[in-house]
Formats: C-alpha cells, structure tokens, sequence
C-alpha cells in the first residue's frame, strides 16, 4: 500500500515526513533546524537576518549536528546577498533547497537548480504562484492569511486549492497549521505538505527566551491582529506595546522609525549606509512602498530581535501566525513531529473506506 506521506515535498527535500520548519528570523537557528530534520522534517536556516560572514559559520554548525539535507533562506535585497549566494552554492552538497519571499530572477533560479539546489519559495496569492511557477520554481509555500508575519487577506482554505488548480508543480500549504489534523487536511486538499512557523517556535528547540514563549503561550486569538504600522504592509503581530507605539504618529513619525530602524540594522550588520539604502530601494521597488516603509521593511527584524532574542515582549515585536490563539504547549521537535505523524496517519486511515467485505452474519444483523 502507498504511504500517504511519502509526498512530492518529502521525495524532493529528502525528508520522511511532509513537513517544513520556515525559516523565521532569529529563530530558525542551527539546533531548531537540526532538531527538525533529525525528526523527520525539513528545516530551512533563517539566513536573511544574517551577514554572510554569520550564515557561513551557522552552516557549518548545522552541517555538525546533522547528516541530514536542509534549507536555507534570504531575500536578494539583504546586504551582503551576492556573497551569501555563494556561500549558498558552495553548500550544495548539504544544502538541498533555498527558501524566499522577495527572491531571485529566472537566471539566479537556474543557477541554484544548475548547482542542484532546489528553490522553495513562499507566496501569498495566485498570481505570485503562477510567476513563481513560470521562473522555473521546483515547488511553492502558499501562505493563507492565517499566517504570521506578512500575510495576505485570503484565507488559507481558499486560497490553497485556487493555486492547486493554477500550477503544474508540487504546492505546500501555510498559514493555521499546527498538527496532524492539519496535515491531514492539507494532503486530502491535494497539498504536498505543510509548512509551520508559530509552531515549531513554540517548542523546547526554539530559542526564544522562556519568558517570550509564555507570552505566546498566553495570547489568544483576540491578542492578535493584522497591522501595516511596521513598513506599511499587512503583518500579523501579537498586540504589545511595541506595536502600538509605532502606529502613533505620522509622517514626521515614520521617518525618525526609519532612521532609527536603519541605525540597528547598520550596528548589527556592520553594512554601509549606501548598502542599507540599496535595500531598501529594492525593497521599494518590489513592495511598492515608500522609502521610509521600505527603510522599516529592511530593519523590522532588529524590532523582532528585541523580543525574540533579547527577551523584551513588550518593547519588541511579536510576530506570529493566528494558530498560536489555540496553542497550549511547548513540546520538543521531535514529540512534536511524532504526534503530527500519529495523528495524520490515523484521521486519513479513517476517511479511507474499510476494505474488507461483510460477512452474510454482519450483513443481517445490520439489516
């Protein structure tokens, strides 16, 4: 009998299991990651908050802790993406897959494919699917609004099986998945798998500090909210000081976040200010923001560094996906990665029917 979960995204990324652990910043770190793919997943190192110089080391970490195949993720418009693409590609022989949202071109796409790294990345709508599709993509993440950080305004359960039906390659499903319902639910869609964040950062491995984690552990569904007051997108945030600072003010306002943004990004990454400039206008370009959002768009991860790594929840910024409103737990990776496989195998062993033919005795008593 075919094994349910032996799927498109387990066959392509190496893995037993069809789930991935995105890459957050700060806190898709070596020991989540090795964790995840020593569980049977696949993990995706979140390199997009990091200097080369840093994503090169935690590779190699990673490639210590593990024998297993895993990601790596960033964006084209991070200072210092043209080295770490190389460092990417020197990886090849560990890293199976990248991962991004603002991403590369058709001709940096067949360059990773060319070094046999697959491209992974995430999208919140059909048309990013179908473009991702048509750049030559091995197999897209499609984000419902459900999910955290910068999200859409369609829910996952709609938005999944209109991309299912636009594309030719395997599609996995975000945004609301937490367990083995979840990943039950997304294959019966015709999903190639799951992708979690809120999850995996609500567990032992993940390195947000504890008194962070009970934050998350305390939020519900009310706590949570979709605001543009970070860089002018929709993001989905846990409602704390933090955020409700920054949505005080106008455009005088917005320009001093900016600056101050910029100001942490350039202390945490050593870049220039032409370099951070040039972020930012790529980012500007690609979002259609203004240069102070895109400003903010560039250095919103130091704003989330405060709270997941330096511990402050309520001067940083908590982003989160809505399922942590129902989340209770902080398991490790891999009891987590066991339930979510235990359950999935039995809810679709329940919607297969019961093989075996009823006997003449069976037949009449429930006659």
């Amino acid at each position: 009998m075919t094994d349910p979960l032996a799927t498109p995204l387990a066959a392509l990324l190496g893995c037993r299991l069809p789930v991935i652990q995105t890459a957050m910043g700060w806190i898709a770190e070596p020991a989540l990651v090795a964790a995840t793919v020593e569980a049977g997943g696949f993990g995706f190192l979140g390199a997009a908050v990091m200097t080369p110089g840093e994503a090169a080391d935690k590779i190699a970490v990673l490639c210590g802790l593990t024998a297993h195949p895993f990601g790596v993720n960033f964006h084209m418009f991070q200072p210092g993406a043209a080295d770490l693409v190389e460092i990417i590609v020197a990886n090849r022989d560990r890293v199976r897959a990248v991962s991004f949202g603002r991403g590369p071109d058709a001709k940096m796409i067949a360059r990773f494919r060319d070094a046999g790294i697959l491209c992974v990345p995430t999208v919140g709508a059909v048309k990013h699917a179908r473009k991702m599709a048509e750049l030559g993509v091995d197999m897209v993440v499609v984000q419902g609004a459900e999910g955290g950080g910068h999200t859409g305004a369609v829910a996952t359960t709609v938005l999944l099986p209109q991309v299912l039906d636009s594309v030719g390659i395997p599609v996995v499903a975000a945004g609301g998945f937490a367990d083995g319902r979840g990943l039950a639910a997304a294959l019966a869609w015709g999903a190639a798998g799951v992708a979690m964040g809120t999850r995996f950062l609500m567990t032992r491995e993940s390195p947000v500090p504890d008194a962070v984690k009970q934050r998350y552990l305390a939020a519900g569904t009310d706590d949570i909210e979709v605001t543009r007051t970070v860089d002018g997108l929709p993001q989905r945030m846990i409602r704390n000081k933090a955020l409700t600072r920054l949505a005080v003010g106008g455009a005088l306002a917005s320009w001093r976040n900016a600056v101050s943004a910029g100001l942490a990004i350039k202390r945490a990454t050593g870049a220039s200010w032409g370099e951070i400039l040039r972020a930012a206008q790529g980012m500007r370009v690609h979002g259609g923001l203004t240069l102070a959002q895109a400003m903010r768009a560039a250095a919103a991860p130091m704003l989330i560094q405060r709270a997941v790594v330096s511990g402050d929840s309520e001067a940083g910024l908590m982003a989160t996906g809505q399922v942590a409103g129902r989340l209770s737990d902080l398991p490790s990776v891999a009891d987590l990665l066991a339930a979510i496989e235990h359950d999935a195998r039995a809810r679709l062993a329940a919607l297969s029917p019961d093989p075996t033919p009823l006997s003449p005795n069976h037949l009449r008593m429930s006659a």
